[in-house]
């Protein structure tokens, strides 16, 4: 089961050549907690397509697979996860504020729950 461990914000003011703190922390959670793989979700639009936002994370997940080196990076649609996260912490009785200061960690649980069912399942 996908548990959080903490939540890493993203650094948008990172110069393009230096490593970004988010990533920087990335890889020393990485080494920390002797990961073999890191998941990332791709905003994948209902229709399918990749938008911007998909291009971005592509580019994040590239340059983050450059910083760990040794640890593969995959991607993981993650369409529907901030619904499934919202829904499922209604009905925890998490609404409101509190709900918003914890969703994106609850979605970020979702993805990776999604993508270790999927893995699970190839397996059989």
């Amino acid at each position: 089961m996908a548990t959080p461990l903490v939540t890493v914000a993203r650094d948008m003011g990172a110069a393009p050549d230096a490593v970004p703190g988010d990533i920087a922390e990335l890889v020393r959670l990485v080494g920390e907690h002797e990961a073999v793989q890191i998941v990332v979700g791709l905003p994948v639009r209902l229709n399918g397509a990749e938008g911007a936002a998909a291009i971005d994370i592509r580019a994040y997940a590239g340059r983050l697979e450059r910083a760990v080196g040794h640890v593969p990076v995959v991607l993981t649609d993650e369409r529907m996860s901030t619904v499934v996260a919202t829904r499922r912490l209604a009905e925890r009785g998490v609404r409101g504020k509190r709900q918003r200061a914890v969703v994106d960690q609850a979605a970020a649980v979702e993805i990776l729950q999604s993508w270790l069912d999927a893995q699970r399942r190839q397996t059989r």
